[in-house]
This record gives structure tokens, C-alpha cells and sequence, in this order.
């Protein structure tokens, strides 16, 4: 008998850590699917929530944000790089790549949970950034990706060049840091236990299996 677990995974498009920490909380899933089954919600978080319509260099964010030099970034890449690799997703991250604004691409992810299509447009934003090398602040890259998960291109197109959720997302953004979420991604779970960070698949295993055993013993 497995438990059924509520699965919020609280991120952003732009972070290369929740395409790591969503890879190994799937692979952690089908390890664990003789105990639990879950349902993923995706929920907002924004990295960098006043960054400029045009973005930023990322090596000259990286060392305003966190103080790195070229090197340490370039180390910090390569790591990331063969991380996600190793869990079967491509990371380009190239000499010359910007950090853009996410706050649209959060407002069509929200749109997309009521289209059942949340998860699909999650792991293209994921593809558009990270292997493609687009812009998520950018209209036509998000339609064009919305379109190829199977949404309809006319209706993400109108709720970008509207207000449209704007307030949803920045209320659930307030909530999740009103909880506590300072830093992504942030797995939390039945809105009870919290895994933080990129953790490889046999961490979210041994967590999953845990909080199973913890659920089934109450």
C-alpha cells in the first residue's frame, strides 16, 4: 500500500539547482513507488524579483550577488553542468549568458496548472533556458514554448500582454516566503516537511521513504 503525498516544489526557471533538485525528487519518486505517489505542484519563487526588462550579464550577477570571481563561477558551471548531465538534462551555460526577469513565466505556469499542463511547460522553460539559451522574460519565447507543451498560443499570448494572475502569483510568492522559503528549490511536503536544495535521487529516496513510514505509523 503506498501513501499519497502532496508535493510542492517551490522554484524558479531561472535556477539551475531546481532543474537538478526536480530531476533527482522524479528519479527519488520512482525509486520510492513501491511507498508513495505523488502529485507535483510547481509554485513560485523568484531569484531575482527586480531584475531589468533587458537582464544582466550572469558572470557580472553571479559576482555582484555572491561575490564569486570568473574562475570560481566558471568551476561552479562546470559542477552544475555535469550534474544536471548526470541526471539525464543539458546544460549549455555558455561564456556570455544573462539572467533575465521570470515574473511572466511564473504568471503562464499558474495559468498552466488549470490546463493540466503545468509539469510539461515547467521542464520547457527549463529546456528554453538552460539548454536553448532563450530569454523566459521574452513574449514570443514564451508562446512559442507554451504552444509547444500544447497550450493555446492565442490565450498565453493575451494573459502576457494583460495583468492577468499577476496578484495569484505575487500572493503565493508572499506566502511561501511568509513560511520561511528563502532559497530554491524548496520541496515541501504535505505542507508539513521541507527538503531544501539539489539533493541527488537517493537523498529524496530515503527522505520520501521516511516521511511514508512517519505517515503510515500516525
Amino acid at each position: 500500500m503506498t501513501t499519497h503525498l502532496k508535493i510542492d516544489f517551490v522554484s524558479d526557471v531561472s535556477c539551475p539547482w531546481c532543474v537538478i533538485g526536480l530531476r533527482g525528487l522524479e528519479e527519488g519518486l520512482a525509486r520510492a513507488a513501491d511507498a508513495v505517489d505523488a502529485q507535483i505542484v510547481f509554485r513560485p519563487f523568484e531569484l531575482n524579483p527586480d531584475m531589468a526588462p533587458e537582464g544582466q550579464d550572469l558572470d557580472a550577477h553571479i559576482a555582484q550577488k555572491y561575490g564569486s570571481t570568473p574562475a570560481q563561477s566558471a568551476a561552479n558551471r562546470s559542477m552544475i553542468r555535469d550534474r544536471a548531465a548526470q541526471l539525464g538534462f543539458t546544460m549549455a551555460m555558455a561564456d556570455g549568458r544573462r539572467i533575465y526577469n521570470t515574473f511572466d513565466a511564473h504568471r503562464l505556469l499558474h495559468w498552466a496548472e488549470s490546463e493540466g499542463r503545468q509539469k510539461a511547460l515547467k521542464e520547457a522553460l527549463f529546456q528554453l533556458y538552460f539548454t536553448d539559451g532563450g530569454d523566459p522574460s521574452n513574449h514570443d519565447a514564451l508562446v512559442a514554448t507554451a504552444e509547444k507543451v500544447g497550450l493555446d498560443p492565442g490565450e498565453a499570448r493575451a494573459i502576457l500582454a494583460s495583468d492577468r494572475y499577476a496578484e495569484a502569483v505575487r500572493t503565493e510568492e508572499r506566502l511561501w516566503q511568509s513560511r520561511g522559503i528563502t532559497a530554491v528549490p524548496a520541496v515541501v511536503i504535505n505542507e508539513r516537511y521541507l527538503i531544501s536544495g539539489g539533493q541527488p535521487p537517493e537523498a529524496f529516496e530515503e527522505a520520501l521513504r521516511g516521511i511514508a513510514a512517519e505517515m503510515a505509523a500516525a
